[in-house]
Order: C-alpha cells, then structure tokens, then sequence
C-alpha cells in the first residue's frame, strides 16, 4: 500500500475516533483514558477562548467525523496524481477564528507527504496539537513530521498561511521567495428575492449564526430587493434568539447598538440581530448588513467586482457558483478557501 492509501485508511479511523468521542462526550458519560486526553484538550481550548464553545467544538468535530468517511476522501482525491517523493518542509500559518479552521491544511499536506512546521493561532492553540497525538499514534511515519512553532517560520519550500488584510501583506513580503498560498480577509453572502420558502430562510440562519458569525464562511450581508419585506426574516430565524443569552455575543450586540444608535444609524433589529444597510462585506459580531439590488445582472456584477472580498454566495438559481441555504459550514472537501486548490499546491512545490 503506497503512502497515500495508508493515509486515507489512517484519516479515516480519525474520523471514526471522532464519532466515537463525540457520543461519550456530548452526553457526558464516562469517557476511556485517550477520549479524556482529547477532552481535557477541548476544555481548555473553551477556557481560552470564550467564543470556542463546547457545541461549537463538536460541531467542528462531527462536521470532520463525516468528511472523513472513505467515500468523501476518495471522492475528493480521485484525479490527483500523487507520488513518494521526498517530503518538503512546508509551513502553515493557521487562522484561530473558528474550531479547527485550519484542519483541512493539514490534512491536505499530511496526505502529501510533506513536512509540516505549523504556527497555531492564540486563540485555537489546543486542539491540533492533540489530533496529531492521536494520528502519531495510528501512524508512526508521522512522528516528527509535524512541529508546532512559537517564532518565525524559517528554511521553508512553501507557505500556507491565512490572515487579515494587514498580515497578508506581511506575508506576501517576507515569503515572496516561496511559492505560497496567502489568504485575506473574506466573507459570505446570500442573495434574497422575496420568494425563499420558510425552510431557506431558517437554514440561512445556520449561515449567519453558527460559530457566531465568526467564519469566513459565515452570511454575513444579504443583499434584497427594494421594498423587500424583513418580517419574514425574522420570523424564520427567530429560533436562534437563544444567542443573546450568551454574554460574550450580548456584550457585542449591546455594544455595537450603542455605536449605532449614537452615530445615528437606521437599524433594523429583533433583540438579537441587527441588520444596518452597509456596502461593505465584514459586518461586526451581532451585524447583519444588508443592500439592496435593482436587477439580477446588476447585481452579480457588483459580486464579480467584488470577488476577492467574498468566500460564498448563498442562494437559490440565481449564479452557477451559489451554494444552497444552510450548507455553508458544510462544505466539502474540495470547497477550496478562497477557490484555490490546496492539494494541486502540494504536489507541485
């Protein structure tokens, strides 16, 4: 068996550990001795980061334990030619917005054979470093394989990294003599017409709330028609008013309000959401923005200008690239971030 099928048959007992932690885990029964170390690894990632919530965690777990069913990885990898040649040291700078964000980095270039010098994100420093354990365990090439760093990133073939605005330009900079993959700031969108059944517009709210808004991934403007009706908008995700219960997301919504209302905003709003007409795509944590559209054509324009701004559009036959309500922290394995094809990268370096 080539290194590649060892790897897929090694991701894939991962993926079953998971479903396996994740039924001890959720109903809080008692857990065997390697299911604590990997629980004793996500407490402490909640207790780091107060947005990093036990459901949000096992959210990102389950969604990780299905994608990486045989089927799925072989679907996914079918067409790439890969090889054993000598690995190459690649880094992976990581973002730390939501769980395991940068999983699917690492699967991509563990599956490659490469090396991996890996700086984690303050605010998600907890859970790879224990995954990894966990496929060292089952696969001992592995060992060695993977170094988390604390400094600069030296000495590298290539570079993963993912970061504002401000640090891609960093990046750009001090890796412009790699080949790299340097990804900015990008958010979602959907694409409302009136018509969307009350099924879409409950399944938008998974778009816009899951993780709290914090993913790239995450519908964070909508874009309607004029004299566009918001009732039933609100109605439809009414469901996620639980939210505003949370004091992290409370303290942002009461905070941003106050920032509104002071500047004298009109707002659109329900108790736990705020819509604000806005152009911009990165509205603030408890912010929805919203513009409207005078035409289908005039609006997928402005979305082909501001391509480089957006992850995914949310809607219902309205462009070829959409993607259906509800499905955006769903995405499938070869959902590249940012439309770049992340294994293609590997296997030419």
């Amino acid at each position: 068996m080539n290194r590649k099928n060892k790897r897929i048959t090694y991701l894939c007992e991962l993926g079953l550990i998971f479903q396996d932690f994740i039924k001890a885990y959720s109903a809080n029964i008692a857990l065997e001795h390697s299911q604590e170390t990997l629980a004793n690894q996500l407490r402490l990632a909640e207790h780091n980061n107060a947005w990093f919530t036990k459901k949000n965690i096992l959210f990102a777990l389950q969604s990780w334990a299905h994608l990486l069913e045989e089927s799925n990885i072989r679907s996914w990898l079918t067409g790439y030619k890969f090889s054993d040649n000598e690995p190459k040291d690649v880094g992976i700078i990581m973002a730390g917005n939501i769980p395991m964000v940068g999983f699917h980095d690492f699967i991509c270039t563990y599956l490659c054979g490469h090396n991996m010098h890996i700086k984690l994100s303050s605010n998600d420093p907890y859970i790879l470093p224990v995954i990894v354990r966990i496929l060292e365990s089952m696969d001992q090439s592995l060992i060695g394989q993977v170094n988390f760093v604390e400094d600069q990133l030296k000495d590298l073939d290539a570079i993963i990294a993912t970061g504002s605005n401000n640090t891609a330009r960093y990046f750009e900079y001090y890796f412009k003599n790699i080949p790299s993959i340097i990804r900015k700031n990008r958010n979602s969108v959907a694409i409302l017409n009136g018509t969307e059944s009350v099924k879409e517009l409950q399944n938008l709210g998974e778009d816009i709330f899951r993780f709290y808004g914090l993913g790239c991934r995450n519908v964070s403007k909508i874009f309607v028609p004029k004299s566009y009706d918001f009732n039933p908008f609100f109605s439809a995700i009414y469901d996620w008013h639980p939210i505003i219960n949370e004091s992290k997301y409370a303290n942002n919504y009461d905070y941003n309000k106050a920032v509104y209302l002071m500047s004298e905003f009109d707002l659109l709003e329900n108790g736990f959401i705020m819509l604000k007409m806005d152009k911009k795509y990165q509205s603030p944590i408890a912010t929805l923005f919203y513009e409207y559209y005078d035409s289908a054509d005039s609006l997928k324009k402005i979305l082909l200008d501001h391509r480089e701004e957006i992850q995914c559009v949310v809607a219902n036959q309205f462009m070829e690239s959409e993607i259906p309500f509800g499905s955006t922290q769903s995405p499938k394995l070869w959902d590249y971030a940012d439309g770049v094809d992340t294994v293609n990268f590997l296997l030419k370096i």
